[in-house]
């Protein structure tokens, strides 16, 4: 099995929304088509990859470095016993030349291939990939759904109460059974009044979370914590700066109910440092780390086994970034769960067209690969790279 081409392209992110830190209204994302020499059914098959929203397109470092890395690495070199891609040697030949540390937009673009990469080995293979996770390095152990949430609650201009609430009653509408919402954008009684809203429409506590992307400092993130303690919500996200491990220690000493980061650590030995000196609590808070930011996959797979020798199980992770890679990673190796942006961030964010949400969860198809071809409007965007017939 050899590459042949890989392609890239940018491609927007249609959402006119903001967080407590960053508005997407700008946003970009890459998209790359890697295609090889192996036919079924008379065509080639192509593997996809993007990255996830909060960190935009990387066609400069795909350009420079770590396509033209893959172009000039000997094919047999790559390919594991049996013929086939092997993603960590791509990984690998990726990575050659590159200095330990300073993770962060490089492991955006070797995510971007990485997704790619497994998307074309399980279509070679004619399998689902979150089979093949679970065959491969699961003991074919499977989830036969996984646990979805409904990330929203944006603020976007001129939303008052009553849209927020009615954009959770569409979610539940949608067969979701737990939703999340921004905060931190507004004062804390605004917030407080948000959340009341909210609460009002899902219920319960522990079917809202809620989101800080990092604003707060210390102090805010106590104040906000000792507000909504008492509301029972399914966890606090990102109270915190995402590197600063001691106030979120500190924070943890402070704030009993389940804590939520990691979205915006983009390595396993950041991953490693956050469950070693961020004081986390491994019965309750969750891990965020989204495979399509942090190298891939491949790292993926090394920030798990890290944190099963730190007494932490998968089921405490729950990707961050809302999409098709990030599901089938939490079916085929049993993660807690998976994010969903049924509104926002498309065409990327969401799941394929033909796997409704029952019940708070989703099934996926036994259709090869990782299913983007089931879902029409990012399809659309992926078939530019298709190679002409």
């Amino acid at each position: 099995m050899r590459i042949v081409a890989i392609r890239d392209i940018v491609s927007p992110i249609r959402s006119n929304i903001a967080n407590a830190y960053i508005d997407f209204s700008q946003m970009t994302a890459s998209v790359v088509a890697v295609v090889t020499d192996v036919k079924v059914n008379g065509k080639p098959v192509v593997g996809y990859g993007f990255n996830s929203n909060g960190r935009y397109a990387q066609h400069g470092l795909l350009g420079e470095r770590f396509i033209p890395r893959l172009n000039a690495a000997k094919p047999d070199a790559l390919l594991d016993d049996e013929g086939f891609i092997d993603p960590a040697r791509y990984w690998a030949a990726m990575m050659a030349n590159e200095k330990p540390g300073g993770h962060g937009e490089r492991s955006v673009a070797v995510g971007v291939l990485d997704m790619a990469l497994w998307d074309a080995l399980a279509k070679a293979k004619r399998m689902p990939l979150w089979k093949l996770l679970a065959d491969r390095y699961n003991g074919g152990a499977h989830d036969d759904k996984a646990w979805v949430y409904a990330a929203g609650g944006y603020y976007y201009p001129g939303k008052g109460l009553g849209a927020l609430q009615d954009e959770m009653k569409h979610y539940l509408g949608l067969g979701y059974t737990c939703v999340k919402m921004k905060v931190g954008g507004v004062p804390l009684s605004e917030d407080l009044a948000r959340i009341e809203a909210v609460l009002k429409i899902v219920g319960k506590g522990e079917r809202l979370a809620v989101d800080v992307n990092g604003k707060f400092d210390l102090a805010t993130a106590t104040e906000f914590g000792k507000a909504i303690q008492g509301y029972g919500l399914r966890w606090y996200e990102e109270p915190l700066d995402p590197l600063d491990y001691l106030a979120h220690a500190a924070l943890a000493t402070q704030y009993a109910p389940p804590l939520a980061t990691g979205e915006n650590l983009f390595s396993m030995q950041d991953a490693r440092n956050l469950v070693r000196h961020a004081g986390l609590r491994p019965d309750r808070d969750i891990l965020q780390y989204d495979p399509a930011l942090s190298y891939g996959l491949v790292e993926y797979l090394r920030t798990l086994d890290m944190l099963k020798a730190h007494g932490w199980s998968p089921r405490r992770c729950v990707p961050h970034g809302g999409h098709q890679f990030a599901l089938n990673i939490a079916v085929g190796l049993q993660c807690g769960g998976n994010e969903s942006y049924p509104q926002v961030f498309a065409p990327f964010g969401g799941f394929a067209d033909d796997c409704p949400v029952i019940d708070g969860r989703v099934a996926l198809p036994d259709s090869p690969g990782i299913g983007f071809e089931r879902k029409a409007d990012l399809w659309a965007v992926m078939q530019q790279l298709q190679p002409a017939a």
